[in-house]
């Protein structure tokens, strides 16, 4: 864990007020559902009335994908935000949802870490492009939530989107290292806030790929229940090929197809988000 007191201490500037709800949905556990959880639950947001960002911070640019947004398309994406030859606003496309909108993703994220070093502040780059893209924003971009689709990995892009976040929401897939990864994320985030983000906290966990009719599935299902008590969402995002084959399309899978049982999902999913926030606020 010294990683992020190691390379990472910055100075704990406060965060400007009046900026949407930003999330970082994020796991170092590859294959867990983070990129197909912030496809769908910004769609669900977006579908109920949430105007929606996601920043897609993930090399890969699966978002960028799943969301219909053509490679040759990203003429300028969230790496060139990060090394600041652009604003955010530069990065953000519309998609076929309204009121969803996405900042792309390149492959050149991949040699961020390299190419920053040890340039002071690099922590807090993303931050602070959120930051001028709600000072000047328009009713178009006047966001009410920011969600990040982080890497697969602890690095400079997912300790970016960690301190720039309100808060963790963390897709957990109900297999047998499920609460192995968790512990180690909880780790990282008590890191962050320790040095970077001191009003970090974790959001929510999410269960994706869950089986019922797998007695593992149901076992993980209670082990994290007992380990995590009330951060455990009551929704569960179901085992469903037809989440497996929106992404294919270009399409999130309430637009692929609104009555699945993922889709269902989801909208139940964001709904809860929702009243979370409610909570939150009235605390």
């Amino acid at each position: 864990m010294d990683v992020i007191d190691k390379i990472y201490q910055e100075d704990r500037s406060p965060k400007p007020a009046g900026h949407p709800r930003i999330l970082a949905l994020a796991n170092q556990k590859g294959g867990v559902g983070k990129t197909t959880t912030a496809i769908n639950l910004g769609t669900a947001l977006a579908a109920i009335g949430e105007r929606v960002l996601i920043v897609d911070l993930d090399p890969q640019g699966n978002a960028s994908t799943g969301l219909g947004i053509d490679r040759r398309s990203r003429s300028t994406s969230t790496y060139d935000v990060l090394v600041g030859e652009a604003p955010l606003r530069e990065s953000v496309v519309p998609t076929a949802v309204p009121r969803l909108h996405i900042a792309t993703s390149t492959m050149d994220l991949s040699g961020l870490e390299l190419e920053l070093g040890t340039t002071p502040g690099r922590a807090f780059r993303l931050r602070d492009a959120i930051a001028a893209l709600n000072h000047n924003a328009t009713p178009d971009t006047d966001y009410t939530y920011v969600l990040i689709d982080c890497p697969p990995s602890l690095n400079l892009l997912t300790v970016n989107a960690m301190a720039a976040s309100d808060a963790i929401l963390v897709p957990l897939q109900c297999e047998f290292f499920a609460l192995e990864g968790l512990s180690q994320l909880l780790q990282t985030v008590e890191q962050v806030k320790t040095t970077l983000n001191p009003n970090l906290s974790i959001h929510g966990i999410v269960l994706t790929m869950f089986d019922s009719r797998n007695n593992l599935s149901n076992q993980v299902v209670a082990d994290v229940r007992q380990f995590m008590g009330s951060k455990v969402y009551n929704t569960m995002i179901p085992r469903n090929v037809r989440i497996s084959e929106a992404p294919s399309y270009g399409k999130p899978v309430l637009v692929y197809d609104l009555k699945c049982v993922g889709s269902e999902a989801y909208l139940k999913l964001a709904t809860e988000v929702i009243q979370r926030e409610r909570e939150l606020r009235a605390h």
